[in-house]
């Protein structure tokens, strides 16, 4: 039986820190897993930044809540989840995430939770196991499960290289330079037709 992984943000909707550094106006929060491989080091910079300009969960939300997933992505999904099933492994957050798979149908998602003051600081962060896409992914295999994986960026690399089939999708030039035998896809339709092919 199959199960497909995919990564969230930058596969199936925008980058939120990205959109939430345009939106603030700080442009140092646009560093996202695809440029920092050490996603404790790429968290515990964003919250330095965050309380440096204070700043804290209502208006990430507020950003989050203009967020559309990216165009073509509801349709790959739907028509993912009709012939197999589907589940969303990403280092996001829930308090983050909720809208976005309003947005997406809501498909099943597995991801992390932040820590949150009475104030909307963001103090910290919980992940929900150590190497978490990989270990989903392992776990699922243990279970019965052969898995398919896409994702974009260093922390979808162990996911991808892990199951019986795995692609980059709309991932950097230097990732994709660094991987070439991952099969690399920048359109919806090029990856839906990997996916039904591996299956």
């Amino acid at each position: 039986m199959n199960i497909v992984c995919l990564d969230m943000e930058g596969v199936l909707v925008p980058e939120i820190w990205i959109a939430f550094a345009q939106a603030s106006g700080i442009p140092e929060l646009r560093r996202t897993t695809r440029d920092e491989p050490d996603y404790d080091k790429l968290m515990a910079w964003r919250l330095d930044v965050l309380r440096q300009h204070g700043l804290g969960l209502k208006e990430i939300q507020d950003t989050i809540a203009k967020i559309d997933p990216l165009p073509g992505a509801k349709e790959f999904l739907d028509e993912l989840r009709a012939l197999t099933q589907v589940v969303i492994l990403s280092d996001t957050f829930e308090q983050f995430a909720k809208p976005l798979m309003a947005k997406l149908g809501w498909p099943a998602l597995f991801c992390n939770t932040l820590e949150v003051a009475p104030s909307g600081e963001i103090t910290g962060y919980q992940m929900r196991c150590p190497q978490s896409k990989l270990t989903t992914v392992k776990a699922l295999q243990s279970c019965g499960f052969d898995t398919i994986a896409a994702g974009d960026s260093f922390n979808d690399l162990a996911m991808i290289q892990a199951g019986k089939a795995g692609f980059l999708f709309r991932s950097t030039d230097q990732i994709k330079a660094d991987y070439p035998d991952i099969p690399a896809f920048e359109e919806f339709a090029d990856l839906l037709h990997a996916i039904k092919a591996a299956l």
